[in-house]
C-alpha cells in the first residue's frame, strides 16, 4: 500500500487521533486540495492549512504522504512545490487527449446552435488541415472536407490559428496565401494588401476571433476564434461558416461570442484555464 493510500487512514484530531474521523473520500479531497494550495502558491504549512481551514498536524501529514510520493516536493528554500510525479501524468494526460474527441460534443452543440456548417482545424506547415467537419443544414456545400487542407491567412480557421503569431510570421503567411486558387479565382474578393491585411489582424488579436470574408472561396463567409492547449498556446481553431445570405456582418459580430464560448470550452478540456 502506497503512503498516499494509507492517508485515507488518518484522523482529523490531533489530540484523539481515532476520535472525528474522515472518511477515505474527504481525505482524498483534503489530499488533492493541498495541491491545489500549492498549485495556487501556498508555500508552507500555515499557508496550506489557512487554505484548507484544517489543523496544522492534518495538513502536515497530507503533505508529507504527498512528498513521499512524489506529488509534492519540500526544500528549506523554496518549501512545497509541485513535485515530478504531477509532470508525469500532466504529459501522460495529454498524450491521450484526442483532439477531435474531445471536440466533438462542443462542435455538435454549436451545430445546433447556428445551423451552420462547423470546421474544427490546426496548423500543419504553412496550411490549415481540416479534422472535423459538421455540414450545415441549409443545403450548402463547401469545397472544404475532413483531411483537406487550405492557405493558412486565406481562412477563417487560419487566421484565429495565426492569432498568436508576430507579424513577420503573418507576413510571411501572407506572401504565401493564394486567393487565386484554381476555378474559384473568378469569384474571389480582391487580394487585400499586406498593410491591409496586418490590420485586419490586429483587430482580430484584439478581438480574439478571426472573419474569412470570401477570402477563400466565393460567397463564403466564417467566424472562428483559437483553442489554447495548458500551456496556454494556440494548438486548433474551430469557426462557423455560412454563405454571404445567412453571414450578414451583423450576425458575424452576434456569433464571436458562441464562437468563443465552444473554443473555451475545448481549450479548458486541453487544460487551458484562463
Amino acid at each position: 500500500m502506497s503512503k498516499l493510500q494509507e492517508s485515507t487512514e488518518l484522523r482529523d484530531s490531533p489530540d484523539n487521533p481515532a476520535a472525528g474521523a474522515p472518511t477515505g473520500t474527504q481525505t482524498l479531497t483534503r489530499g488533492l486540495a493541498v495541491i491545489q494550495a500549492v498549485a495556487g502558491g501556498a508555500r508552507d504549512l500555515k499557508q496550506i492549512s489557512q487554505m484548507l481551514g484544517t489543523t496544522r498536524s492534518t495538513t502536515h501529514r497530507l503533505a508529507n504522504c504527498l512528498v513521499q510520493e512524489r506529488y509534492l516536493r519540500f526544500t528549506p528554500n523554496a518549501g512545497y512545490v509541485l513535485g515530478p510525479k504531477l509532470i508525469e501524468l500532466g504529459f501522460q494526460a495529454r498524450d491521450e487527449v484526442s483532439l477531435s474527441v474531445v471536440a466533438r460534443p462542443y462542435l455538435e452543440q454549436l451545430a445546433e446552435q447556428s445551423g451552420d456548417t462547423i470546421h474544427l482545424a490546426l496548423q500543419d506547415d504553412d496550411d490549415v488541415l481540416y479534422l472535423d467537419k459538421i455540414p450545415g443544414k441549409k443545403g450548402l456545400e463547401m469545397r472544404s472536407r475532413v483531411g483537406h487542407r487550405m492557405p493558412i491567412a486565406t481562412t477563417g480557421v487560419g487566421k484565429a490559428l495565426m492569432l498568436d503569431m508576430g507579424e513577420d510570421e503573418w507576413k510571411t503567411l501572407y506572401q504565401k496565401r493564394s486567393t487565386a486558387t484554381g476555378n474559384y479565382a473568378s469569384g474571389l474578393l480582391p487580394k487585400r494588401s499586406w498593410t491591409e491585411f496586418r490590420d485586419q489582424m490586429r483587430g482580430y488579436v484584439k478581438g480574439g476571433y478571426a472573419f474569412d470574408l470570401e477570402d477563400n472561396e466565393p460567397s463564403i463567409r466564417c467566424v472562428a476564434a483559437p483553442i489554447y492547449d495548458a500551456s496556454h498556446v494556440i494548438v486548433a481553431a474551430i469557426s462557423v461558416s455560412s454563405t454571404l445570405p445567412y453571414m450578414p456582418l451583423k450576425r458575424m459580430q452576434t456569433l464571436i461570442t458562441v464562437v468563443q464560448a465552444a473554443a473555451a470550452g475545448i481549450s479548458s478540456e486541453l487544460g487551458a484555464n484562463k
